[in-house]
């Protein structure tokens, strides 16, 4: 099976312009993702997608691959999704790594690729249990409820299951809550025809662009990581790590 690697990146994030460029330990963010992402051995191909001269100098610097796409995309996806179409060579599944995963691991790498072995996987991603208070009511980490058989069901920026009779505080022991891990598989097919989907009411009020598929009828897998990844959205996350 063929994989090909994909970093959307953009320098005008809203909560934090010029995230990518950021330094930790004396390399560019994106560098640390680009360079986990190339050392896992599992992709054809790894190449940072972006919009930006910025970004695009800074990998051509680090010696990383790099494709200019689109200024008008709203999602890593859109972005993904143009840079496949450009590169072609029959590429099977597409996994997105966000360029704000600087701590991606490849053993997670390779759990996502592994999920495409299965022919009916689609779509998938990774899911890890919460294990502090703070992380479940942090509107920055995204919620995931799944099936038994580890489909998702929902994703939310709020704690989801709700429990009506335990204090909030006793929420995080009290049953299992699970974090996405922003990065993502897709099967090319699918891919492409995810980025034609119209947007919907829950995406917009969730800000989340997988519940435009979960409602448009997609099913997206996850399968369980226990290793702990730090994502930079903020600039307190990067003080944080640092």
């Amino acid at each position: 099976m063929r994989f090909l690697a994909i970093i959307p990146s953009r320098y005008a994030s809203t909560r934090f312009p010029g995230k990518p460029l950021q330094l930790i330990n004396g390399k560019p963010m994106l560098q640390h993702v680009f360079e986990r992402v190339k050392e896992s051995g599992l992709f054809e191909r790894a190449v940072v997608a972006t919009d930006d001269m910025r970004i695009e100098k800074a990998v051509e610097n680090f010696g990383g691959d790099v494709i200019m796409t689109s200024l008008h995309h709203q999602s890593g996806t859109g972005r993904c999704a143009e840079a496949a179409e450009k590169i072609g060579g029959n590429f099977e599944v597409i996994i997105n790594v966000q360029g704000d995963e600087p701590f991606i691991e490849h053993t997670q790498l390779k759990m996502l690729c592994r999920c495409f072995l299965d022919n009916t996987v689609k779509i998938a991603t990774l899911i890890k249990k919460i294990e502090k208070q703070e992380e479940l009511f942090d509107s920055n980490v995204v919620k995931c409820v799944t099936d038994i058989s580890g489909k998702a069901l929902y994703f939310s920026r709020s704690p989801i299951p709700f429990l009506r009779d335990k204090p909030q505080k006793e929420w995080v022991y009290s049953t299992d809550y699970f974090k996405h891990i922003g990065i993502y598989g897709y099967r090319i097919k699918e891919l492409l025809h995810l980025v034609k989907l119209p947007p919907n009411r829950l995406e917009q009020a969730e800000s989340l662009e997988q519940l435009r598929w979960l409602s448009s009828g997609f099913t997206i897998h996850t399968a369980l990581t226990e290793i702990e990844t730090v994502a930079i959205d903020t600039p307190e996350d990067l003080l944080k790590i640092r």
